[in-house]
């Protein structure tokens, strides 16, 4: 791509014996300085998007919510807060899609389950990579990457805080604070949240009344309660001669959910539960040497405790009731089952760069982690039953990458070239029926290979195109389950996948009618042995889908008001995401769509913004959100007859937040209220199973460290 686009640009050039006369050259002039960190990273040639979260976080939308309003990103829930998501990107899912917090993977960095339960006040930005991944992250991603961008000033002393409380007993704390000492150059931070739900919302069931009739009856959900709470401390020194930046991390979360009912919300449950606590610490170094080397390196160490319990000896109706007696305990699995996982999780990543002469970089990282997981149930151990939780699960991986940057003088052309390797060694056991262990030794090799560019066609218009060869790893909940819901596949081979991104966007194009910002996508990608997570009645397991292939894009567009008293914003998704494969399990499905993947989506957002109301610093805004997901199918498409399908419905929900911001000095409060489902839809992410309705959100928060008005 450097080649082709550097013989391009002197291509325009006269050659040295050329008559001379005037020649037009189009000049670009570029001005960094005053970019954000957001916009510097759009503006690369990485296949990157940025969701910055101020606005959000005065919200009472959570990071779920407000990643879904984005182009090109699913997010899918199962029910309120603390609810089973399913993110995506191109029609890649799951564990396909890689969550990083400052580089370091989600699941060690001590938050509650999942990307759309992280609080959304504690994180700044959110960059999304579709498709092809900088070696930065040390990541063996399929479809992408999410990395949530903390507060990074470790040079002010402040706090901000934030408290939210709603319908179904809806409560949200988060708060932090940092003080930094000058004469030192010594820093501590810390961050802390609490999150509790009941989920107590109206759904809609079929449930027998009076007479024993069975009718659609609206009850309340019972028995889905979400608790979670969480807190690290970090300290260190910044700008010291033998390190630009040493910090020390230790964390703890841990939270708890009730299990309301069966994959597909038609058999209630009252005592079904599950859980996790996760404690651990890192320390990251960063320093520039001289002759343009510089180091960034981080590692860690994280222990988790999962725990699922399902022991009832009742069955329960929709309304709460024991009806009848079990005639041994157990609702989800028809026995009782008190299973209790422990993983240890160390891992490293390492990233050096060197400043080429000229305009340009050498970058190379290694990211080792080894992942040793032990468990029980105790249940079996009473009946002295063979456990397969007990076999031996150990996995080490690791991802090392080689970059190479160059960039013109003028800013016109980027292009990062990289390489990959891959290397996995798994070592578990498989429970046989005769109750003895098989061991299983699973070894992986591979490799990879990277291109993005990007090219300045005018002062505010640019393209980008990016290709990645892209290998996958199973991850350890993919191979040996997560000891709840997920049940083990010992055979489970890695995914790859050829992706490329094909962009046109602007910058923001400012005018005396207002500002304007544009971007247009398509995206191709072309997986083999694609992992997918195929739903049962009471359990989830990963399995091999021979090939696939997805095909599609999305657009966006925005225009903001002079005086920014009114900003609109829209962008449309689509995606052809189908099998592929001829032979093996889903051969006779061949040209199929990939079942339940909702392939149309569009986003819309209008701002309303009045200024100095009371002061010179503050602000009233209206915002009003929307968003389209169009009906898919559950099952494979060729699958019975056209009216008897399982069918996702179609769902277009609305959202609307009241927001006063006050800023006095280096202080910023804001009050909210935020209606959610304004108009009581019936919402649907997977099949069955029905999210809230209508809700009402109030929503304070505080910010000591400075701000600006909304």
């Amino acid at each position: 791509m450097w080649l082709l686009a550097a013989g391009l640009a002197h291509a325009e050039e006269p050659s040295a014996g050329a008559e001379a006369e005037p020649v037009y050259e189009e000049t670009i002039e570029v001005t960094v300085q005053g970019k954000s960190e957001a916009e510097h990273r759009e503006q690369s040639a990485e296949a990157v998007q940025v969701v910055e979260t101020e606005h959000i976080q005065r919200e009472a939308a959570d990071l779920g919510e407000a990643l879904a309003r984005t182009e090109g990103v699913g997010v899918r829930r199962s029910g309120g807060l603390g609810s089973r998501t399913r993110l995506s990107l191109a029609g890649l899912t799951d564990e396909q899609i890689r969550v990083f917090v400052d580089g370091i993977p989600l699941e060690m960095a001590g938050f509650g389950p999942g990307l759309a339960n992280v609080p959304v006040n504690l994180v700044q930005s959110v960059e999304i990579y579709q498709g092809v991944v900088p070696i930065r992250f040390g990541a063996d991603a399929l479809g992408g990457a999410l990395n949530l961008v903390t507060d990074q000033d470790v040079r002010d002393t402040g706090a901000a805080a934030s408290y939210e409380i709603g319908s179904f007993h809806t409560h949200r704390l988060t708060a932090g604070g940092r003080y930094f000492h000058e004469p030192s150059q010594f820093v501590v931070r810390a961050n802390g949240f609490f999150d509790y739900a009941g989920n107590d919302y109206p759904i809609d069931v079929e449930a027998a009344d009076e007479q024993g009739r069975v009718r659609l009856t609206r009850v309340e959900r019972f028995h889905d309660g979400y608790r979670a709470a969480g807190a690290g401390v970090e300290a260190g020194v910044v700008e010291r001669p033998w390190a630009q930046l040493l910090l020390f991390r230790v964390f703890a979360s841990q939270y708890d959910k009730d299990i309301q009912h069966n994959v597909t919300m038609d058999v209630p449950y009252g005592e079904v539960g599950s859980g996790e606590f996760s404690a651990g610490s890192t320390v990251r170094f960063e320093q520039t040497f001289s002759q343009g080397l510089s180091l960034n390196a981080v590692a860690g160490y994280t222990w988790r405790r999962a725990h699922f319990t399902d022991v009832g000896t009742c069955a329960y109706d929709w309304f709460g009731r024991c009806v009848i007696e079990l005639p041994q305990p157990g609702e989800a699995e028809s026995r009782a089952v008190e299973r209790i996982v422990g993983q240890h999780t160390g891992f490293a990543r390492l990233h050096m760069g060197w400043d080429l002469a000229g305009p340009g970089m050498l970058r190379f990282s290694l990211a080792p982690t080894l992942v040793s997981r032990v468990g029980e149930d105790r249940r079996l151990r009473e009946r002295q039953e063979p456990d397969p939780l007990q076999g031996e699960r150990n996995l080490f991986s690791a991802v090392g990458g080689l970059e190479v940057e160059l960039d013109t003088p003028d800013d016109r052309l980027e292009n990062i070239a990289f390489l990959k390797g891959y290397v996995q060694r798994a070592r578990s056991e498989k429970l046989l029926p005769s109750g003895s262990f098989e061991g299983i030794a699973l070894d992986t090799y591979r490799g990879g290979v990277g291109d993005s560019l990007r090219y300045r066609l005018s002062q505010q218009l640019y393209a980008k195109v990016s290709y990645e060869w892209a290998t996958r790893l199973p991850r350890p909940d993919e191979i040996f389950g997560d000891g709840i819901l997920i049940n083990d596949n010992l055979e489970l081979k890695p995914e790859t996948s050829h992706n490329l991104n094909l962009g046109l966007a602007t910058d923001a194009w400012e005018t005396p009618g207002g500002t304007f910002r544009a971007s247009v996508t398509g995206f191709g990608r072309l997986a083999d042995q694609l992992i997918v997570l195929i739903g049962r009645e009471s359990f989830f397991t990963h399995q091999n889908v021979f090939a696939a292939r997805s095909l599609g894009g999305t657009g966006a567009a925005g225009w903001t008001s002079p005086g920014q008293l009114i900003a609109l914003d829209g962008n449309v998704t689509w995606q052809d995401f189908r099998n592929t494969s001829s032979e093996g399990t889903f051969g006779s499905f061949t040209g199929q769509r990939i079942p339940n993947r909702p392939y149309l989506q569009a986003n819309g957002s209008a701002r309303f913004l009045l200024s100095s109301l009371m002061s010179s610093q503050d602000g009233l805004s209206l915002t009003w959100h929307a968003r389209y997901v169009h009906a898919f199918f559950r099952a494979w498409e060729g699958l019975g007859q056209q009216d008897s399908k399982q069918v996702v419905p179609s769902q277009f929900l609305h959202s609307l937040a009241l927001t006063y911001v006050a800023r006095a000095s280096r202080t910023t409060m804001s009050w909210t209220l935020d209606v959610q489902n304004l108009t009581d839809a019936r919402a649907f992410d997977f099949f069955g199973v029905q999210r809230p309705g209508r809700s009402v959100f109030a929503k304070f928060t505080v910010d000591l460290l400075g701000g600006s008005p909304p």
